[in-house]
C-alpha cells in the first residue's frame, strides 16, 4: 500500500471529508488491483460499496471531475442541487418511482444484509421539456450526494480508444462516491449499433458503455435520460434497474406549473391557460409563466395579469418544443 493513499486516507477521517475518504479507498484498491491482488482488492470494493458516510464538511468543495487527455475538457459537471423531489410537478407513476427509490437507497445495508442486489442504475424517458433534468437533481438533493452531469463534448473523443477510456475514467470517479452519476442524452452514447452511417466507431462506444454499466459496483446511483428510447440498442435496457417514464403533462399539471412559477395563490384563475398548453411538455408553462412575469416587472406591476398570462400563452404555442 502506498504511503501517500494511507496518509490520505487517514487525513480524510480527520477532517470527516467523506469524498476524499472513498478516492484515498478507491486509490488503494486500483493499487491492489495492479498487483494482481484479486481476492483483497475484492473484499475492499465490497466494505466500500456498504460503507456509510462520515460526517462531512457543511461547506464540502466541489470534487474535479477527470478530463479528457487530449482536449483537456472535464468529463462531467458536478454540482450540489437546491431543489426537492417536493418542489417538482410530476406524475403520480414518476413521483411514486422516485420517492421510492430514495427510500430504497437510505436502506441498502438492510438490502445488503438480506442478501438483495441493489438498484442503482436508472433510465429515465420521455418528450423534450418534461422534467427529467430536474428530477436527476431533486434526486441528488433528496440522497444529499453531489450530482456529477456527464459532458459528452469531453467524453467522446476523436482519438480511437479514447472514449472507452474516458468512460472508464468518469465510472472510477464515481466509484469513489457517492453520487449521482447523470448520463444526459443517453441516446448519444447508446445509439444502436446496427445503425448503418456508423463505421466501426459507434459500436466500440456502445460496446465501452455497457462493460462499465456491467461493471459498476460503487457507491454511486448511474442516471441516464433520453428523448429518442427508440434509437437505443436494445441490449442497454436490460442493464437497468429501474426504468421510468417521463410522460407529457396533464392539463392539471401544467395548471400546478404555471400557477407555482407566477406566484398566484388558488384563487387566481389558470384553467383556461393550461387547456390552451395541453400537449406541451412542463417547459413551456414555465416559459409561458416567466413570459407574463416578465412584462408585469417590465411594466412596473409586482404581479403578472391574466391578459398578460393569455399573451404569453400565446406565445408559447407558436415556439417548437420538440
Amino acid at each position: 500500500m502506498a504511503a501517500r493513499h494511507l496518509r490520505d486516507l487517514i487525513a480524510a477521517y480527520g477532517e470527516q471529508d467523506d469524498l476524499k475518504f472513498r478516492r484515498a479507498a478507491q486509490a488503494i484498491i486500483h493499487e491492489e488491483e495492479s498487483k494482481r491482488h484479486t481476492v483483497v482488492a475484492k473484499e475492499l470494493r465490497q466494505l466500500l460499496a456498504g460503507a456509510g458516510s462520515i460526517a462531512v464538511n457543511d461547506t464540502p468543495a466541489l470534487p474535479q471531475p477527470p478530463v479528457d487527455r487530449d482536449s483537456s475538457l472535464p468529463l462531467a459537471q458536478v454540482s450540489y442541487p437546491s431543489s426537492y423531489l417536493s418542489d417538482l410537478v410530476l406524475a403520480d407513476r414518476p413521483r411514486s418511482a422516485l420517492t421510492g427509490l430514495v427510500h430504497e437507497v437510505r436502506h441498502w445495508p438492510q438490502l445488503d444484509t438480506a442478501g438483495l442486489p441493489r438498484r442503482n442504475r436508472v433510465m429515465l424517458y420521455g418528450p423534450p421539456g418534461c422534467g427529467k433534468t430536474s428530477a436527476v437533481s431533486s434526486l441528488s438533493k433528496e440522497l444529499g450526494w453531489p450530482l456529477v452531469t456527464a459532458r459528452v463534448e469531453g467524453l467522446i473523443s476523436s482519438y480511437l480508444g479514447e472514449t472507452a477510456s474516458n468512460l472508464r475514467n468518469l465510472f472510477d470517479f464515481v466509484a469513489s462516491g457517492p453520487f449521482v452519476l447523470f448520463l444526459d442524452e443517453f441516446d448519444s452514447l447508446g445509439k444502436m449499433r446496427d445503425d448503418p452511417s456508423d463505421h466501426g466507431e459507434l459500436r466500440r462506444v456502445v460496446n465501452a458503455v455497457l462493460q462499465q454499466i456491467d461493471a459498476y459496483a460503487g457507491p454511486s446511483i448511474i442516471v441516464a435520460a433520453t428523448n429518442h428510447p427508440q434509437v437505443l440498442d436494445t441490449a442497454l435496457w436490460r442493464r437497468f434497474d429501474l426504468i421510468v417514464e417521463m410522460p407529457l403533462p396533464s392539463a392539471d399539471e401544467l395548471g400546478d406549473v404555471l400557477r407555482r412559477s407566477l406566484l398566484w395563490g388558488p384563487k387566481q384563475p389558470v384553467a383556461d391557460a393550461a387547456e390552451a398548453l395541453a400537449g406541451l411538455p412542463h417547459a413551456a408553462a414555465e416559459y409561458a409563466a416567466n413570459a407574463a412575469r416578465r412584462t408585469a416587472v417590465l411594466d412596473g406591476r409586482a404581479q403578472a395579469s391574466e391578459g398578460d398570462l393569455v399573451a404569453a400563452v400565446q406565445d408559447a404555442q407558436s415556439r417548437p418544443w420538440a
